[in-house]
């Protein structure tokens, strides 16, 4: 049997869609994976590199906004975050026990780029997130290494792949394969076209849930517990604040209700939002920085375009997804491979 409408890619969306559909169709941001599979080892792990824009990340920081939604992760980086409202290294998106390895590789990288770091001025706040690819991945042998997390960070292009790859290549969603999803809006603005894009790493829900475009996907099984975790990072070149960032990283919720998610109390459900159109330099000779905001009034264009980026995203990683048959055993379907 075919697949039924319903699954089909084709959200219904208000805003327009970017060139690509991806995070990357935000001016200057890039995106690089590094994926490490080997199905006789049951290793199927990896790591994805999420860079804010092309420049010196910790001389030229980005405005940043983060959203513990549900804290059952292990991310790190997300205090200083919260504390100081901007990001100064790549994101990364990996394993949970992956989340150190990539934690030392991102900071060795940023003081290879940075030699002043840790010497005449002070260290470097790196955010390296996670979710368990455990059911599938063979997680405690700890594969991932630090080379693959500098060769994700220097290969980071504007086009890249979704689905099982880097990061999410081990990830389970809504009982299906999951894995890396993108996708784009494009917002009019006084006139001019702005990006908002979103990338995930979906690993959450409960099988039988999901529905696209509102209609519940009917699956042969289905469960009751949800589990996972998923990590969505949201990047635009409108100049928000951080205060403002942090609105725009709550709405990611509201796409995740929209594919059927709960939000359940094993869920670590973390949103991250930048600005790159607000730069804050590390080193100044003035005390007084002049920094743009959006009316708050208009904000509801931003809310309503998150809601419909972080929506598609989750469902585009559903549908670039590919059966797998992991550790024990375990075989997960896509949602192409779902009625076949």
């Amino acid at each position: 049997m075919g697949l039924p409408t319903a699954c089909e890619i084709n959200i219904k969306n208000r805003f327009p869609k970017g060139e690509r559909n991806l995070i990357t169709d935000v001016p200057g941001v890039r995106v690089g994976h590094v994926t490490r599979e080997d199905a006789d080892k049951n290793i199927h792990t990896g790591v994805t590199a999420i860079l804010p824009h092309t420049g010196n990340l910790f001389l030229d920081k980005v405005m940043a906004g983060a959203c513990v939604i549900n804290g059952f992760g292990k991310s790190t980086g997300l205090v200083q975050v919260d504390e100081l409202g901007t990001i100064e290294a790549p994101i990364l998106m990996t394993n949970t026990f992956g989340v150190g390895t990539g934690l030392n590789a991102a900071v060795k990288y940023m003081l290879e780029q940075n030699p002043d770091i840790g010497t005449t001025t002070g260290t470097v706040n790196c955010v390296v997130t996670e979710c368990n690819d455990g059911s599938l991945n063979d997680i405690r042998g700890m594969h991932l290494k630090e080379e693959d997390v500098w060769q994700a960070i220097e290969t980071a292009s504007e086009d890249f792949e979704e689905g099982a790859v880097g990061g999410g290549t081990g990830m389970i969603c809504m009982g299906l394969k999951g894995g890396i999803g993108s996708a784009s809006r494009i917002i009019t603005c006084d006139g001019k076209p702005y990006t908002l894009g979103a990338i995930v790493m979906s690993n959450f829900g409960v099988k039988g849930n999901l529905r696209i475009d509102g209609v519940r996907v009917p699956m042969p099984e289905e469960e009751h517990k949800e589990n996972g975790s998923v990590i969505i990072v949201l990047a635009t070149d409108i100049p928000l604040n951080e205060r403002q960032l942090r609105r725009v990283a709550r709405r990611a919720v509201v796409g995740l209700a929209r594919v059927g998610s709960y939000l359940g109390n094993g869920s670590g459900d973390i949103a991250i939002a930048f600005s790159n159109a607000n730069r804050i330099p590390h080193y100044s000779e003035q005390d007084i920085l002049p920094v743009r905001m959006f009316h708050d009034s208009a904000m509801d264009k931003l809310f309503e375009a998150t809601a419909e980026a972080v929506e598609e995203a989750v469902i585009s990683s559903l549908y670039h997804g590919r059966t797998m048959v992991g550790i024990r055993d375990k075989k997960v379907k896509g949602l192409r491979e779902l009625y076949h």
